[in-house]
Formats: C-alpha cells, sequence, structure tokens
C-alpha cells in the first residue's frame, strides 16, 4: 500500500517533468501538507475517511495553484528554485503550527468506514482501496496526455517558443499542468496517511522531494510505467535494506541510481521501449 502511493505520487511528478518539462524540487509540500490536513480532520475533527481523503486533495490542489501562480512565470533551474523554496516555506510552516504536533507529527489516525459500510481497519479492504484508487489515477493521466491538452503540453515540453508561436497560452496550460500535478499529489499524500495513520515532518521536506525525482528518473521520465517502477524499486530497496544495512541504505539507494543513470539513460522502462523500437526496425 505504501508503494502504491508512491507510485500515485511519481505518476504525478512525472506528468509535470516527463510531459511538461517542469521541473519542481518542492513537491512533496503538496503531499505532505495534503497528509497534515487528511490526518487532523479524520482524527480530531472526526470526519468520515473519504471527506478527508477528498480535503486533503482539494486542499493541496489550491495550495498549488497559489504556487503555481508566482513560479509559473519563471523557466529552467529559477522554476525549480522557487517551488524549492515555497516548499521550505511550508515545511517551517508545518514545523510551528500546533495542529500538526510539530516534530512528533500527527499520530494515531484511524482508518475509520468507507461510506460508513466497509470497514478501512481491515488490511485487505483498504489495499484493494488504494489500488483502485492508484488504477484509476493512472488511467487518467493516461486519458490526460492523450487528448488534446496533453499534446499540447508535449509541444510545450519540445519547443515552447513554437507553442507560442501558434497561438497557446503557454502559461495557462502550464499552470493547469501544475495545479493538476500538485492535486493528484495530495491524493497520494492523503491515502497514505490513512493506510499509515500518522503523518510526519519527513512527508513535506525537501529530501523527499528529491526521493520523487529519482523514482521517476530511475523508471523513466515521460513514460507511464516508469514512474510505477521507480517508486516500487525506491520504497523495496527501503524496506528490504532497512534492516540489514541501517544507515547504509541511502548510500546503496545513491550508488543503484548513479548506475542506471550510466547504463540506463532513459531509466528502466524507457530502455524497454528504446529496445523494442530497435528490434521492430530491425
Amino acid at each position: 500500500m505504501n508503494a502504491l502511493c508512491f507510485a500515485i505520487f511519481a505518476c504525478a511528478f512525472n506528468l509535470l517533468l516527463g510531459y511538461t518539462g517542469l521541473l519542481s524540487f518542492g513537491h512533496a509540500a503538496f503531499m505532505g501538507s495534503a497528509a497534515y490536513v487528511t490526518g487532523w480532520l479524520i482524527r480530531s475533527a472526526g470526519w468520515s475517511p473519504e471527506l478527508g481523503l477528498l480535503a486533503g486533495t482539494l486542499g493541496a490542489g489550491a495550495l498549488g495553484l497559489l504556487v503555481g501562480l508566482v513560479a509559473i512565470r519563471r523557466q529552467g533551474i529559477y522554476f525549480a528554485m522557487v517551488t524549492l523554496a515555497m516548499a521550505q516555506m511550508i515545511y517551517f510552516i508545518c514545523l510551528q503550527v500546533p495542529f500538526t504536533g510539530g516534530e512528533d507529527g500527527l499520530q494515531g489516525v484511524p482508518r475509520g468506514k468507507l461510506l460508513g459500510l466497509l470497514p478501512l481497519d481491515n488490511d485487505l479492504v483498504m489495499y484493494f482501496l488504494v489500488l483502485a484508487i492508484f488504477v484509476g489515477v493512472f488511467l487518467a493521466i493516461v486519458r490526460i496526455v492523450h487528448s488534446p491538452y496533453g499534446q499540447v503540453l508535449k509541444a510545450i515540453r519540445e519547443n515552447e517558443p513554437r507553442a507560442i508561436s501558434l497561438g497557446y497560452d503557454v502559461d495557462r496550460y502550464k499552470l493547469l499542468a501544475f495545479v493538476l500535478s500538485t492535486t493528484i499529489a495530495g491524493l497520494a499524500g492523503s491515502l497514505k496517511t490513512v493506510v499509515l495513520g500518522f503523518a510526519t515532518l519527513s512527508d513535506v521536506h525537501w529530501s523527499l522531494s528529491g526521493e520523487v525525482v529519482l523514482m521517476t528518473l530511475l523508471g523513466g521520465m515521460g513514460t507511464f510505467a516508469g514512474p510505477v517502477v521507480g517508486a516500487f524499486t525506491i520504497i523495496g530497496l527501503q524496506n528490504f535494506l532497512a534492516d540489514r544495512v541501517g544507515s547504509w541504505v541511502t548510500v546503496i539507494i545513491g550508488a543503484t541510481f548513479v548506475f542506471c543513470v550510466i547504463a540506463f539513460r532513459k531509466g528502466i522502462v524507457g530502455e524497454l521501449l528504446a529496445w523494442q523500437q530497435r528490434r521492430r526496425a530491425k
């Protein structure tokens, strides 16, 4: 379930980087803020899990709109730096405001019952809910990319001045892509809080933004399955190695990433697709 949540997060990031060409260094802020909103509403306000998930997702989308209105005016590394700066502001807000629990985070978030019927305390029920949401998000992203709007995003990624010369309002298209990406990232954070029962500062820390970049590049940027493969690879390595090598897990994951960047420039899925194309060409 945790890996599926991060796969949703990576797919959201890939929509922004892989298909729009915008590199955000602050995406963890949207995942983490949604996690806090959902956790507080379910635990302290007594909301049902479906309303908590919806509120966290919409909250992340609204926050993404505010950040996007500022960041979208910049391009390249300047866009990345603005998103990082805004994300750090959100991190310190989450550290200081009382309802987040500070360094202790929000603990003991109950799963409750979905629609008052399905007991999410049952891990099997919770798993199929997470799986259904993941499949829905994955199919929605596929539809977005294959739509006329998605084709414009690809045009902006490949050659933004040409897209402008064709009459497209590039900033509006990029802002919508940013909001869509942050909304889906918020859904991942909200779902993760319900699954694990807590939200902590690590959910909004800049290092998590780096991890999602790693997942996307490792699996294959600009491919549908790449972020999913990358998320499962990173989360799987973390879970497998944590009890065996301790703090060395970060070094091993870093070395794995360096090896894949050198050996698989297009990522795991990207290289497989390129190999299939070469075989068909022959």
